[in-house]
């Protein structure tokens, strides 16, 4: 009897090891459908980095390839795609989903609202993430923010916009809130797919377009066509994500879950640093190579008009849908504590120590301004002395 108990704990744990020793050699593979195809600037090839380096972190357990909307055909269906069971993950932006649930503009840019320092510093620290966690898992998703591109430009315009009254009836293609807003002071908002963008320019189709920021307007040759180029207001942070559906990610083993975590931490690091690179290259760039491009900023009117409809869609949204106010009231009660310590940091840093440098590059400019010197008085004397000759008397 002893002898079968025996034989029963061995080949138990025989079969116990061999399970646990094909769980760690299993290879996991993962669909991903994004919004847009690798060859964009900035964000095309996000979550082709991602995959590579959870390969590469996995050994090779963990497989994701990745379709674009060349493929799929529903570029702004990801989460579709993904809830459906079509793909098991998706690379997006939010606010692409504002009909399905307001509040899903909330996860990229507001109006008006926090830096990317202060957006993250919400989402990680703030209450933004389990705000996230909860709302997405009504779709069954769980979501990653995986690039931060920051500031975006406020668009590329045919003519100057000087009052609020040249913005109505303008066809522009943007995007989220800042569509709504515009939407509110008469803009014919427009939805255009990114790669008919310019030629929709070029026919009259639309008279402006916002897109982001140099690093990926330029490639994308929109000062061809349109070449007043607004400063932002719209979004202040823009951010994309990585969603999976949650029977995916709980059918990952804990190591494979903690690598692709790490992965899209470590990429979306790399990724936002480097559109801030291009940013910067591109914007000395522009001064030399791209003349004709005309930078503005709205007038103090229009900016007005601009926040006053902000203030009320916001208000409004947070009425109609409980969602939407629970997280604006987040963000809105940190942003009142971070703006503040924003503006006696980074602000008044950059406003007195550029102040400090134009005052120093006035002086240095003024030193060398080459000023004619007075001839020495014993020289002056010498020629007052001497008699006059051929060759010193004035001819």
């Amino acid at each position: 009897m002893k002898k079968i108990v025996l034989i029963g704990l061995l080949l138990a744990a025989s079969l116990f090891g061999a399970d646990k020793a094909d769980k760690k050699d299993k290879v996991y593979r993962l669909k991903l459908a994004q919004s847009y195809e690798i060859s964009m600037p900035v964000v095309g090839d996000v979550a082709k980095r991602v995959a590579d380096l959870a390969d590469q972190m996995s050994g090779g357990r963990l497989k994701i390839s990745i379709d674009t909307p060349s493929k799929h055909k529903a570029a702004f269906a990801i989460y579709d795609l993904v809830s459906g069971g079509k793909y098991d993950m998706g690379y997006t932006a939010a606010y692409y989903y504002k009909d399905k649930n307001s509040a899903n503009m909330l996860f990229t840019a507001v109006p008006f609202g926090m830096l990317k320092d202060e957006w993250r510093a919400w989402y990680d620290f703030g209450g933004g993430k389990q705000l996230a966690e909860k709302f997405y898992a009504k779709s069954g998703l769980k979501v990653f923010n995986v690039l931060n591109s920051g500031v975006q430009m406020g668009g590329w315009f045919k003519k100057e916009i000087n009052t609020p009254e040249d913005l109505k009836g303008l066809k522009f293609r943007i995007s989220g809130l800042g569509a709504e807003v515009m939407n509110r002071l008469g803009v014919a908002v427009a939805t255009i797919p990114l790669n008919e963008l310019q030629t929709a320019l070029q026919m009259g189709t639309i008279d402006a377009a916002e897109w982001a920021s140099p690093a990926l307007d330029m490639d994308l040759g929109f000062y061809k066509v349109a070449n007043y180029y607004y400063t932002g207001w719209q979004e202040p942070a823009s951010e994309q994500q990585i969603v999976i559906s949650l029977s995916a990610w709980e059918r990952l083993p804990a190591d494979l879950r903690a690598i692709l975590d790490a992965a899209i931490a470590k990429v979306s690091e790399q990724a936002q640093n480097g559109a801030f690179y291009k940013n910067a290259m591109l914007w000395d760039e522009m001064k030399k190579k791209y003349q004709d491009v005309r930078v503005r900023s709205f007038s103090p009117e229009i900016m007005r008009a601009l926040r006053q409809a902000t203030d009320e869609i916001l208000a409004e949204q947070s009425e109609k849908n409980s969602d939407f106010k629970e997280i604006w009231e987040s963000q809105k009660a940190f942003l009142s504590k971070a703006r503040a310590y924003s503006s006696a940091a980074d602000f008044a840093y950059i406003e007195k120590t550029s102040a400090v440098e134009a005052e120093q590059n006035f002086t240095a400019s003024v030193k060398e301004i080459s000023v004619p010197q007075p001839a020495a008085s014993a020289d002056i004397n010498a020629s007052v002395a001497s008699p006059k000759t051929e060759t010193n008397q004035t001819k």
